[in-house]
């Protein structure tokens, strides 16, 4: 069993929650990887036995950091439209909240499509660049093989503020594993903090709140299968303790899998 179907894997219940456990292979600084327990909270819905179509968007909202163990996901309907359904979902250890999330799921057909945004150009293949060093950090890290275009973590924390945090990476799941949606769920949370690569510094930080856009339909990620895929990340404002993440992940064959927002907490 891959890793990350070991650390997403939910036991339905007799009530109708689902019952997890958190994995050391996705372990952070202080408790699971952000990544993982998003991909948990959709990992409900998505084996519910009523869900209808494919996810499109899924909001997490981060209470507090998880303990390892045990933990229970309430996932429920609030509403099912003709082309949309919604769903709220709640993640609990000890009776107490530790993240909350809304998805929305939708049958796609097939109308009028066109791209607007552009990968970043010019870039080294995957294949011709060194795998992200792994020596000190998380067990999470250790799950993907990431590649280095651009902005990856600083080799020191000097302080040496740069001009930007604009990030370019080649990610894959290590060992491969076939895309699919909890994968990508995960994977747009596996870019470094923002201001790690920017202020070149260690700081405390949180992610408060993540929302994934699905532009990729089922087909779009099986056809992707367990190769590289192309993440772009940067910041837009860091301001009075808090600042926000926005990145894409895109292709091989330059399609827009997913956009993702976070704002995130940070201490000095």
């Amino acid at each position: 069993m891959h890793p990350f179907d070991t650390a997403t894997l939910l036991e339905s219940l007799p009530d109708g929650s689902f019952r997890g456990h958190t994995s050391p292979a996705y372990a952070n600084m202080i408790g699971p990887f952000g990544g993982a327990v998003a991909a948990c909270l959709l990992q409900a819905p998505m084996r519910h036995s009523a869900r209808l179509g494919e996810p499109i968007a899924l909001t997490v909202n981060f209470a507090a950091a998880l303990a390892d163990g045990e933990f229970r996901i309430h996932a429920r309907v609030l509403r099912t439209n003709r082309s949309t359904q919604h769903w709220a979902m709640e993640l609990s250890q000890g009776g107490e909240v530790a993240a909350s999330a809304t998805a929305v799921f939708a049958q796609r057909r097939e109308t009028w499509s066109a791209p607007e945004a552009a990968p970043p150009a010019n870039l080294p293949a995957a294949d011709t660049l060194m795998r992200s060093p792994l020596i000190g950090r998380p067990a999470w890290t250790h799950r993907y093989d990431m590649r280095f275009a651009r902005g990856g973590m600083p080799d020191a924390f000097d302080e040496q503020q740069q001009l930007d945090s604009v990030s370019q990476v080649w990610v894959r799941d290590e060992p491969p594993r076939a895309l699919d949606f909890i994968a990508l769920a995960a994977l747009c949370d596996s870019f470094f903090p923002r201001i790690f690569v920017r202020r070149r510094k260690i700081a405390p930080i949180g992610t408060v709140s993540l929302t994934t856009y699905f532009h990729a339909d089922a087909a779009m990620l099986q056809a992707q299968d367990g190769r590289h895929v192309l993440g772009a990340a940067r910041a837009l404002n860091f301001r009075n303790g808090y600042f926000d993440q926005s990145a894409e992940v895109w292709s091989d064959d330059w399609q827009l899998l997913a956009s993702s927002h976070q704002i995130v907490y940070y201490r000095e």
